[in-house]
Order: C-alpha cells, then sequence, then structure tokens
C-alpha cells in the first residue's frame, strides 16, 4: 500500500486521533449490503417523476444539506479580455460574479478561455481549482488571488500566512493543461472555490452561506442545511449561469469537473443543476464516488470528524453506523442518468478506496438502463490504465492522487463523443 506524500501528514494525524490504522484489506471489509436505488422506479418516467426527486432529496437532508436557488441578483462584470492568451492560442476573459443584494459576499472571479481558432459555439469544461486562477495558468498577467488560502503541500513559498505569493504562479498548472485542452476545441471556465467559500471550519462565515442566511456569521446551521461542498456546487451553477449569457460558449454542451474534494463537488454540481451535460470525478473518494458502506480507506467517521463543515451536520451521525443512512454514493452516480458521468481513480490513492469508486458507477447502472443507456460493461475493475464503459465510464490510472494529462486525454475524448462533436472548431 503506497499513499501520496501530500496526504502522509493528514492520514497520519486521523489514524492517530482514532486509534485505529486506517484498513486496506479488502478481505476486511465484509458484507456490503446497498440501498435499492431503483425502489419502485422500475420505469424512466418513475425514474424521473418519482424515484430521482426522492433519491436527491435524501442526499440533502442526510448529506449534501439543501440544494439553493439561482439568485435573483446575480451580477456579471468582465473586469479583463486578452485576445492573445495562450501564445495566441484563446481568448481570455475574467469575469466577476457577485450578488447585488449581497455585499457580504465578495464575489467569484471566473477566468474563461476560449479557443481562438473556432467555428460557431463551443463546448466548454466547468471547474473548481485549488489555488486560483493565477495558480492554474503560468501567464504572469493574472492576478493573484487576494483570498485566505490553505498552505500548499509541494510549495511552502506559495501561501505564507494563508495567502497566496508570487511563487504560486503556475503550481496547479499541470492539472489544467489548458493548451491541450482549447486545441481540441474546448473552452475552460475555472475560479478558485475559497472564493465561493474560504476551506475551513468558520470559512463559511465569510463565504457565500453566511451573505446568504439572514442570521449571517450568526448562524447556527441545523440538519438539512447546505455545507462547504454545496456552497462550491452552487458556485459552478452560477460558472454555468454567467456562460449561458456568453455568445462564444454552447452552455448546453457544459462539462463539470472535480479533482478530490472538487471531485465531489462536481458530483453533487452534477446531480443538483442537470443543465450540466456530463459528469467527470477525478479521485473524489469518501463522500464522491466511493461508496460509503465499504471500510476501506477514508471513512464516514474520519471524514465528518477532519472536515465537518463540508456536509450538512446530519451526515456525522451516520459516523459509526453508515449503515443507517439512507443513500450511498452509487445512487448519487444514479442521479446523472442518463447524462454521461466519468469516474476516475489512481492506482496508489489506496485512500480513496478505488474499487469503491468502480462499485458506484456498476450500481448505478440499474438506472442508466432504463434509459437504455450502457455502463460500464464489466463486472470487475478493469486493469491499470483500462478505461472502461459507455455513458457511465471508469479508469484507474498509473500513480497518485493527482490529474494527469492521461486523465484529461480520457475526459476530452468522453466529452466530444457524448457532446457529438468531433472537434469544435
Amino acid at each position: 500500500m503506497k499513499i501520496p506524500l501530500a496526504l502522509t501528514f493528514l492520514i497520519t494525524s486521523v489514524c492517530l486521533a482514532q486509534k485505529t490504522p486506517a484498513n486496506y484489506d479488502e478481505a476486511k471489509v465484509g458484507e456490503v449490503v446497498l440501498p435499492d436505488v431503483l425502489a419502485s422506479g422500475s420505469t424512466a418516467e418513475q425514474w424521473v417523476g418519482v424515484r430521482r426527486p426522492e433519491v436527491l432529496q435524501l442526499f440533502q437532508d442526510h448529506v449534501y444539506g439543501r440544494i439553493q436557488p439561482k439568485p435573483a441578483d446575480l451580477k456579471f462584470e468582465v473586469t479583463a479580455v486578452k485576445s492573445d492568451a495562450l501564445g495566441g492560442a484563446a481568448t481570455r476573459k475574467l469575469v466577476h460574479v457577485s450578488l447585488a443584494k449581497h455585499p457580504a459576499w465578495k464575489g467569484m472571479d471566473v477566468m474563461l478561455l476560449v479557443p481562438n481558432q473556432r467555428k460557431g459555439k463551443v463546448p466548454v469544461f466547468v471547474g473548481l481549482s485549488f489555488n486560483g486562477n493565477h495558480a492554474v495558468s503560468t501567464e504572469k498577467d493574472i492576478p493573484i488571488s487576494t483570498r485566505w488560502m490553505r498552505p500548499n503541500s509541494k510549495n511552502d513559498k506559495a501561501v505564507v500566512d494563508n495567502k497566496a505569493t508570487e511563487d504560486s504562479r503556475g503550481v496547479e498548472a499541470s492539472r489544467w493543461p489548458l493548451e491541450m485542452i482549447v486545441g481540441q476545441g474546448f473552452a475552460v471556465a475555472t475560479a478558485y472555490y475559497g472564493d465561493i467559500e474560504p476551506d475551513h471550519a468558520d470559512g463559511w462565515k465569510d463565504g457565500v452561506r453566511a451573505a446568504l442566511s439572514p442570521e449571517g456569521a450568526e448562524t447556527v446551521w441545523k440538519n438539512g442545511d447546505w455545507g462547504a461542498i454545496g456552497a462550491w456546487s452552487w458556485g459552478l451553477s452560477r460558472i454555468l449561469d454567467y456562460l449561458e449569457t456568453n455568445a462564444d460558449i454552447d452552455a448546453s454542451k457544459a462539462a463539470v469537473i472535480g479533482h478530490s474534494r472538487l471531485g465531489k463537488t462536481s458530483l453533487w454540481a452534477g446531480a443538483s443543476d442537470p443543465r450540466f451535460g456530463v459528469v467527470i470525478s477525478n479521485n473524489s473518494g469518501e463522500g464522491g464516488a466511493a461508496l460509503m458502506r465499504r471500510n476501506i480507506g477514508e471513512t464516514t467517521e474520519v471524514i465528518t470528524r477532519v472536515f465537518p463543515h463540508w456536509f450538512t451536520s446530519k451526515y456525522k451521525s451516520y459516523a459509526h453506523d453508515v449503515n443507517a443512512c439512507p443513500v450511498d454514493q452509487h445512487m448519487l452516480i444514479a442521479l446523472m442518468a442518463p447524462r454521461p458521468v466519468y469516474i476516475a481513480s489512481a492506482a496508489k490513492d489506496d485512500w480513496a478506496d478505488q474499487k469503491g469508486e468502480f462499485l458506484s458507477g456498476r450500481n448505478a447502472e440499474p438506472v442508466y438502463a432504463l434509459f437504455g443507456k450502457k455502463g460500464l460493461g464489466v463486472e470487475e475493475p478493469p486493469p491499470i490504465d483500462s478505461p472502461v464503459g459507455d455513458a457511465i465510464a471508469y479508469h484507474n490510472r498509473t500513480g497518485v492522487h493527482d490529474v494527469t494529462d492521461y486523465d484529461w486525454l480520457q475526459y476530452l475524448k468522453f466529452a466530444a463523443r457524448h457532446f457529438g462533436v468531433s472537434s469544435a472548431r
């Protein structure tokens, strides 16, 4: 068992705190009995009209919290345009998204890159970054984020006193191969997740959740109220709201993508906002694509203790009794149906339970079948670097907890195939 270096400190601290080492032995998982994803929804019509709303409500009540509607005071302001970004390959727009009647929220800065060689509207990948727009690109003229930021595990000079420095430029560029994406005819829209809500226990007080709550920073969050994942997902939908107004973008062909905790976020965004035509989860693990009822790697007990702010408060009640939870993550994947969903794991990312991620896709297949859609097409996890599937796809890539060019090559092919475009140019 090999754990990525970036996760070593966190995992060690968690295991010491719980006094029980994380399990990585498949033989110790035991029998896993999943909730019935279909129940009475045995036809596509029953799924859409009855069962899907039931499952969506269960996830709101027990895991992520209530979905917030599109605000009426949404405001978009283009703050900068560069027509020769990425060496002339793209036009870059910086767009500030805010709420006119809720100034307590400082807003979100979206970076949009649109291919210059295009004919008509183009499809788009929408996702959040961990370190800001200046970290996604290596171009020096992108403003450095001034928001609160978590320390960078790969470069201790990139973030000092929870503020980004000049050394943070491009630290996330390997996860966002912008030239590759734009070269395939796709636009890219991204924003810093901390713009929406800073990622720490009290971050909500400086984020959109406090701004939209009548009690503001004095709010006491109750069962069913949204957590940080709900807030970040809300932000992804607001980016899509802007893209619907942009004449260069075909917003009906938007793929939402996320890695790790932002992979959990992309799944919840895809479940809660059906406008996302393709949903991509990269190494999302516990609370994302991995089945919560499997005791391998990170568990519900661990994640709700270390990161309780990510979820609605009810979720932590299942820390020691996961079988009492009325949902599991195969039901989250099923909420995308019949839209295409791609689940990806990494071979050295045992903390995220690669098999549990695969099994969520496998057990969502009955819902896709109602729509005549094919799923993974295999009953057991495929070999490393061997993608499988159709409307539900999966791969387990060589390497660690990360996003690589290999991942992006699969996502680009997947999105192009399901959006019906050989090239958007």
